[in-house]
């Protein structure tokens, strides 16, 4: 059961391999939010991000070139996975429309962002024979299994919290 948050490698792999395209419920159209960062992070590694906000979709808006939907059920499918972006609170009426919607728009995954945690929401999308993922974010795991958060310092020794220490020699008291 997904509620232990304790997802094997191997699985948040098999998600990314297998997942083309995502709805983003939640998706910004401000560059400044991590929804936007995240979503144009998964279009540069070939995936198609659908936004899904309410309030950009009365406005006609693109995000990042991607027509935004008002709800999962104006989302042209086939789409994989339903990445919630949203409050925890929201996650559970976000899945259970993503159930009610499984099998006409094709969704086999429910992925609940960093710090979007709703055991009930995992309880019943489970129950329904979807895949739960919660409080992970599909950029930092693509990004972590395909080795790229050492190409920003992340991990590799390259960034530090700590001071630099002076060589010996260099003249600077320490």
């Amino acid at each position: 059961m997904a509620t232990d948050l304790h997802y094997s490698d191997a699985l948040i792999a098999g998600i990314l391999r297998r997942v083309r395209t995502i709805a983003m419920v939640g998706a910004s159209p401000n560059w400044k939010r991590p929804s936007n960062f995240a979503m144009k992070y998964l279009q540069e590694k070939g995936f198609r991000v659908i936004p899904v906000n309410p309030r950009a979709a009365a406005a006609g808006a693109l995000i990042l070139g991607e027509k935004a939907c008002a709800s999962l059920e104006d989302v042209p499918g086939p789409v994989e996975m339903v990445d919630v972006f949203r409050a925890s609170e929201a996650a559970l009426e976000i899945t259970r429309e993503a159930i009610r919607l499984r099998a006409e728009k094709g969704f086999e995954v429910v992925w609940m962002q960093l710090g979007v945690r709703n055991d009930e929401a995992a309880a019943e999308a489970e129950a329904a024979g979807l895949t739960v993922i919660m409080n992970r974010c599909p950029k930092i795991e693509y990004g972590r299994l395909w080795g790229e958060l050492g190409w920003g310092g992340f991990d590799s020794g390259v960034i530090s919290s700590r001071w630099p220490r002076p060589a010996k020699g260099d003249g600077r008291a320490g």
